[in-house]
């Protein structure tokens, strides 16, 4: 086999020229403060807020990772344009994965800086209190500064009561895991050494929202915690990210704390929604056996078929949804769901027929067949319904 070889002659001249026009390259000092933004449709407020972090942090080494979850916008798209005229700002894209606390870890863990700090792409957090947050973790020994809506000089802007009800009674729950002594453990406005981040991160959870308050109940020490007040502001662009899966998945990082070191907390909403699924059981066993007067075994099965779908629904939309089927596939997802679950049916049925000759008592016979397919149904699903 004849090999060819090619010469490739630099002349001195122009390897003189080519280390020249590094050598004009400007020179971007090292960072010694990261910005983590989370965004998902927030194009239009990139260009403000890139300029009033130019402003806030003028004189300081600084970077800002904009972690964006596939924005139908272009979010990120358009950070990378940003990106290629100014080497401070990065773009971490994120294909097929939501979620505001995940994107906040992998921002951090993306930079080398010694200080990170998150905040909201929605202008409504107060980046003039950026250097005072660094100065104080430089020159004070705490380790996370907290900008806080809830001390003196803080406020929530114009929120109305109902959402300062809300904000209040989820600061109330977060205090039921949370060992620290804070005012405002739902701010998602911070920053902190990188090193409490590195004590804390494997202890994660990532569910939710809420980033600071699964910190805060991660790292295995009691944290020395300064708040700073500032004024919610207004959001200029763009929609609320706040909605009722985002209270859910709050609720699910409470549960994920008090629980998860026993159970995943996958288990726990799948359970939870098959409690729900056992009220529309007994209701629909007590209706067909009761007031229609079918057998047993009929009204069982009937149940049996309604409870099933009703938990397919519920786990689609809140169990399983970051792996949620859409569109079509739902129709195909239903009848795996049904599949899986066959087994665990029929287990369902026997199981209840022989209690309720054995004690007679139909809503026991109910129980007793729920509870035996339950553990199937979760182990065989989580295979072959909802899987990656």
């Amino acid at each position: 086999m004849e090999m060819r070889f090619i010469d490739v002659n630099i002349k001195s001249d122009e390897l003189e020229v080519l280390a020249g026009s590094v050598a004009k390259l400007p020179a971007v000092p090292t960072p010694q403060l990261t910005v983590v933004v989370p965004t998902l449709n927030e194009r239009d407020n990139l260009e403000p807020l890139l300029s009033r972090l130019d402003t806030a942090l003028v004189g300081l080494a600084w970077e800002v990772i904009f972690v964006d979850d596939d924005s139908p916008d272009g979010t990120a798209a358009f950070v990378r344009d940003i990106a290629l005229r100014d080497p401070r700002v990065r773009c971490l894209q994120r294909i097929g994965r939501r979620g505001l606390a995940t994107a906040c870890v992998e921002g951090i863990l993306a930079s080398a800086a010694p200080y990170v700090a998150v905040m909201d792409a929605d202008l409504q957090h107060d980046e003039t209190l950026l250097p005072q947050m660094l100065l104080t973790l430089q020159r004070e020994p705490y380790d996370i500064v907290v900008g806080s809506r809830n001390v003196a000089g803080g406020g929530v802007g114009d929120w109305d009561q109902n959402r300062v009800r809300i904000s209040g009674l989820a600061s109330w729950l977060s205090r039921v895991i949370c060992r620290a002594e804070i005012a405002d453990p739902m701010s998602g406005f911070f920053m902190l050494p990188r090193s409490t981040f590195d004590a804390g991160v494997r202890g994660l959870s990532g569910q939710g929202f809420k980033i600071l308050l699964d910190l805060l109940t991660s790292v295995p020490r009691q944290l020395r915690i300064k708040e700073l007040p500032y004024q919610f502001g207004e959001r200029r662009f763009g929609e609320s990210k706040l909605d009722t899966r985002v209270a859910w998945e709050f609720l699910m990082l409470i549960a994920d704390k008090l629980f998860g070191h026993i159970v995943p907390v996958r288990f726990i909403l799948f359970a939870f929604i098959g409690g729900f699924g056992l009220v529309i059981h007994l209701a629909v066993l007590g209706f067909f056996f009761k007031i229609l007067g079918l057998s047993l075994v009929a009204a069982q099965t009937v149940a049996t078929l309604l409870a099933m779908t009703s938990n397919f629904f519920l786990n689609n939309l809140f169990t399983y949804r970051d792996m949620r089927i859409k569109g079509w596939r739902i129709l195909r997802g239903l009848l795996s769901f049904y599949g899986v679950c066959a087994l665990g049916a029929v287990g369902n049925v026997g199981i209840a027929s022989y209690v309720f000759a054995a004690d007679q008592r139909w809503w026991v016979a109910g129980i007793a067949g729920v509870l035996v397919g339950a553990v199937w149904n979760y182990a065989v699903s989580s295979v072959f319904t909802w899987k990656v």
